[in-house]
């Protein structure tokens, strides 16, 4: 598990990027990162302007893809290269 305060620019450019994508889940940055869900929101409320961390949390909330146990399938239609890297 890395904490917040030993990422690279890098990871925590790649954490950023996961976390927007909509077919990434939580558990995924949790797999590879170690951070849960908590610890990536107030990571994007620490490196986001605040109107992008507003449009962020409004787009995540209650997202059945970000959650996988909310999801309805395991695999989506595409997975990310940088995904399975570790």
């Amino acid at each position: 598990m890395k904490n917040k305060n030993t990422l690279s620019d890098s990871d925590l450019n790649r954490i950023i990027e996961m976390a927007w994508e909509d077919r990434t889940t939580f558990d995924a940055i949790k797999s590879q990162y170690g951070l849960n869900e908590q610890s990536v929101k107030e990571l994007m409320r620490a490196n986001l302007k605040s109107s992008s961390y507003k449009i962020w949390r409004k787009r995540v909330y209650g997202r059945k893809t970000k959650h996988l146990s909310k999801r309805n399938f395991i695999i989506g239609r595409h997975k990310s290269y940088d995904q399975n890297k570790f």
